[in-house]
């Protein structure tokens, strides 16, 4: 690894393939740090007495092929890591009862990360228990030997994926809902417009056991918005990471369903499109926000300065706590967040590199403990901080899995490689309606 970056010169060179590595590699470390030894929970942020997140642990799951085809971990103790959580993941209670780990197969949002059960009275999420069967999805095809481990692995990974009941989860409907709590039932939001929930459809389709019909993908994308936003024709959809999680897990280069071949593009390209929206916005400013601009942009779901409002040089300005930000039309209160840049590098590497060289030079960790910081904000001046505005205090867990396997991505490719091979996943794309390309 390169020495910690200190010079302008050195900045100005950045960030060249060894230092995409070095915050590959501090990122992913987060992985390693704040799991429990005794269990594999993945807190969900740096914050002390932080509970688990079912999401991170499914990202965590995912990075294991990074870490083991980087040499951080032997690929015999990364296979054991694996089949050890997995092992806790599928003796977790499943039931009704307000205190198990989940039902029906589907696990809550939070879990406390010492005895896996639920807390704070979280729901039940759907597209959180995706992301962990996309990690458990993404093990069982990389570990593919005849050790007794990697053997294990497959089994765990699977049993885990097969037993959550998607039709359970439509309640009724021809879409899915965001989840369920025992206290009062379903949550009364679907999934329903471009988001993240693609993930969720495809893998859901792909079920061997309980699989969706292929009417509710049809559903889903019946209310996708079709806009014109700054000369540019796309699927829209605010906050950048829902044009990036999905693609975590699937190469969707080439690849269409009955909506893109209908507009002649794909959701790669889309996702690019959206990428170059969200800088567009930064350098049109259409608030004046502090910092904004051609190499300050990354608007998304992510910790903010606090609920409340200020006045600035005259301005009445509200800021946000963690929200969903968006562009071009919303919320926004001038707070910037560099991993979501950093996960856009297959898209439009042109414009990510020199964003990614100017966040270096703010001094926002890019070569400290997990990498960047996950969220500034330059028009919320603070007192006591070393920057004199806001930065945020904590690294959060699914922050971090974007950043290592988009950068894996844009590197070998090796997350879409092993995806391809994944037998749900083909399946699910193939009963929503895709086709060409690899598939």
């Amino acid at each position: 690894m390169p020495e910690t970056l200190s010079t302008d010169a050195a900045l100005d060179r950045l960030p060249t393939d060894q230092d995409l590595g070095r915050l590959q590699f501090t990122t992913l470390l987060y992985y390693l740090q704040c799991t429990n030894p005794d269990n594999g929970l993945v807190r969900d942020k740096t914050a002390p007495n932080a509970p688990a997140s079912i999401a991170a642990i499914g990202m965590a799951l995912a990075t294991i092929p990074v870490v083991v085809e980087r040499g951080v971990l032997i690929r015999e103790f990364a296979a054991k890591i694996t089949r050890n959580r997995l092992r806790y993941l599928m003796a977790c209670p499943q039931g009704p009862e307000p205190d198990s780990s989940g039902y029906k197969g589907f696990f809550y949002h939070f879990l406390d990360i010492e005895t896996g059960r639920r807390v704070w009275q979280c729901e039940l999420s759907t597209i959180d228990s995706a992301f962990l069967f996309a990690g458990a999805l993404t093990v069982a095809t990389y570990f593919d030997g005849d050790t007794a481990a990697e053997v294990e692995i497959r089994r765990l990974a699977m049993a885990l994926y097969e037993r959550a009941d998607w039709n359970w989860a439509c309640d009724g409907g021809a879409t899915l809902t965001h989840g369920w709590r025992p206290e009062s039932g379903f949550i009364p939001y679907r999934w329903r417009g471009y988001d993240e929930g693609l993930l969720l459809y495809i893998i859901g389709l792909g079920s061997p056991t309980h699989p969706l019909p292929p009417e509710s993908y049809a559903a889903y994308t019946e209310t996708y918005e079709w806009r014109n936003i700054y000369g540019r024709e796309l699927l829209y959809s605010g906050p950048l990471f829902t044009h990036q999680l999905s693609h975590m897990w699937i190469d969707f280069r080439g690849i269409r369903d009955a909506f893109m071949r209908q507009h002649d593009t794909d959701y790669f390209e889309n996702s690019r499109h959206a990428t170059y929206v969200q800088q567009e916005y930064a350098i049109r400013n259409p608030m004046n926000l502090v910092g904004y601009g051609k190499h300050c942009w990354g608007f998304t779901a992510c910790d903010g300065p606090g609920w409340g409002k200020r006045t600035i040089d005259g301005v009445d300005r509200e800021f946000f706590d963690y929200i969903a930000r968006g562009a071009p039309f919303g919320p926004d209160d001038g707070t910037v967040a560099p991993w979501v840049v950093v996960a856009s590098l297959p898209f439009a590497p042109e414009i990510v590199v020199p964003t990614v060289r100017n966040f270096a030079r703010m001094h926002l960790g890019m070569t400290r403990l997990y990498g960047f910081k996950p969220s500034f904000n330059q028009t919320y001046a603070v007192e006591n901080g070393a920057t004199g505005w806001w930065v945020s205090p904590y690294h959060f867990g699914i922050d971090q899995g974007p950043v290592v396997l988009m950068i894996e991505n844009y590197r070998t490719g090796l997350l879409w490689n092993i995806m391809r091979r994944c037998k749900p996943i083909v399946t699910g794309l193939r009963r929503a309606g895709f086709s060409g390309g690899w598939l």
